[in-house]
């Protein structure tokens, strides 16, 4: 039995919770009704946030002022260094502020304080990385049409666009949208997660700040029904990006279709990890933990499937056992933490949930498996399940938590059979020391990203997006600003008309 986690209560414990206003048309307002929305740290169990919670008024009018913001405000007439500098603004902004803005991240999703930093870093390449897309984006020519014709193509700003973000990366996923739909020259209305919403709002901050003009960004705090529903369907809205659950999802195309909005989601994953006995098997044994137990496995790129060969599927688990058991488990605002708090008590639930029906169906816990006790806060033990077969729903099924189901496998044929065998498609790792076997693996497995004896990683310029139901086109890379802009055709005719059709 493990002892008790100890929490160490942080000096906002004893504070009232900071409260949040609502952005809508440059000005922080509170919901006309008067309604809040209180976030308790998952990690310490205290009131850390107070938002505003908006209703049906609020999005109208965050809806109403990126239309006007859009029609008549200059964003979109500026000229692309322009925006590229405002962009870099804020670039620089986030990072003199990225202690303040990782706090508030740990604090309200229960992630480690270390790994917050980490992103909130990489929220900053990706500012930057859009701010310099913001200039190269560009249109066509065609001077190939005949001497009486030259054809145009322009890609202009596709309008107000509705930007939805879950809880398990507050600040970067929110990144990894609005800065290339600004650099765009779009405007927006930003729900962040009803769980999480005090770093955005900070980023609205940041903005203003920044110079970027009134409108142009709205945030919003509230709930799905109430927030979300109504800017998935509002006829102003011109596209939706989409980040959470894939049947959340599939009820936003929904909503979305009945004005036949353009749609790009970033959904679910099963992801897995191919080890092949020739692989270096230190380094695949540390990926593996990474992989499973990173953000308390409530990461849609977790990799929750370790698919081992046969051959080497006994040592090899003892090792990533042996990691598995050393990973710190405990207080997001240690510095030492490698797993912190799951985002809720019913999450835990759920998760804890999908090992039990592992074990009732055949499955046996190899490692961890518990809830852990402590002063405060709610911990899972991550934990290895063995015996797995394709069939169970933990092998199916996004577990969302720090979870390791183990799969194994013969031959080549059977390990992508495996990998391929689930609704998902975002990503995949294989690890072997044969180009020929890698090469096989990342071109047999349908997943948007595959990892090649590595695992995780990523890079602004690099698109990130997923197959089947992990969602519907891609963000990042160097098309990302391509994906807000709408496409017009403009036809030249020189000279005198002929051809004329009635003559």
């Amino acid at each position: 039995m493990n002892a008790p986690l100890k929490i160490a209560m942080p000096a906002e414990a004893s504070q009232a919770p900071k409260a949040y206003k609502l952005l809508i048309d440059g000005m922080h307002v509170d919901a006309r009704d008067g309604r809040m929305i209180e976030r308790s740290s998952p990690g310490h169990g205290f009131a850390v946030s107070r938002y505003a919670q908006a209703g049906a008024a609020e999005v109208e009018a965050a809806i109403e002022a990126a239309h006007k913001a859009f029609e008549t405000g200059p964003w979109q007439r500026m000229k692309a260094s322009e925006r590229a500098a405002v962009l870099l603004k804020a670039a620089d902004l986030i990072e003199t502020r990225l202690e303040e803005i990782a706090r508030l991240d740990a604090l309200e999703s229960g992630k480690p304080i270390a790994q917050a930093r980490g992103e909130i870093g990489g929220a900053v390449d990706i500012w930057r990385y859009a701010a310099s897309l913001a200039r190269t984006l560009h249109g066509e020519s065609y001077a190939n049409l005949g001497d009486a014709m030259l054809g145009v193509v322009l890609r202009e700003p596709i309008g107000v666009v509705s930007i939805i973000t879950p809880w398990n990366f507050p600040f970067l996923i929110v990144s990894q949208k609005l800065p290339f739909a600004l650099a765009a020259g779009c405007t927006a209305v930003v729900k962040p997660s009803e769980m999480t919403s005090a770093s955005t709002f900070v980023l609205g901050d940041i903005l203003l700040e920044a110079g970027l003009p009134a409108g142009v960004v709205n945030i919003l705090a509230g709930l799905g029904a109430d927030v979300g529903a109504p800017m998935v369907s509002h006829p102003l809205v011109e596209m939706v990006s989409f980040t959470g659950s894939t049947r959340v999802g599939k009820m936003t195309m929904a909503a979305a279709s009945n004005s036949l909005k353009k749609v790009s989601m970033e959904l679910g994953g099963k992801n897995g990890q191919i080890v092949f006995p020739d692989a270096d098997l230190e380094a695949a044994a540390d990926a593996a933990v990474f992989g499973g137990f990173f953000n308390a496995g409530e990461c849609c790129n977790a990799g929750s499937r370790l698919i081992v060969h046969e051959a080497v599927a006994d040592d090899f688990l003892g090792a990533v056992k042996a990691l598995a058991e050393k990973v710190r488990v405990g207080d997001p605002l240690d510095d030492r933490t490698k797993v912190g708090a799951m985002i809720s008590a019913d999450h835990m639930a759920k998760v804890a949930g999908y090992v039990a029906a592992a074990k009732t169906d055949g499955g046996s816990v190899f490692s961890g498996g518990g809830l852990l006790a402590s002063n405060a806060g709610q911990y899972l033990d991550p934990t290895i399940v063995r015996n797995v077969t394709e069939d169970m729903a933990i092998a199916r099924e996004e577990v969302f938590g720090p979870v390791l189901s183990v799969l194994t496998f013969e031959t080549i044929e059977r390990a992508l059979h495996i990998a391929n065998n689930t609704p998902y498609g975002l990503s995949a790792g294989v690890w072997s020391a044969s180009i020929d076997t890698c090469m096989s693996v990342a071109r047999g497995v349908r997943s948007g990203t595959v990892w090649v004896n590595t695992f995780m990683e990523g890079y602004p310029e690099l698109p990130f997006g997923g197959y089947k139901q992990s969602g519907l086109g891609r963000e990042l890379g160097k098309r990302a600003v391509e994906d807000y802009t709408e496409e017009k055709t403009i036809q030249f005719h020189r000279g005198q008309r002929t051809g004329w059709w009635v003559g």
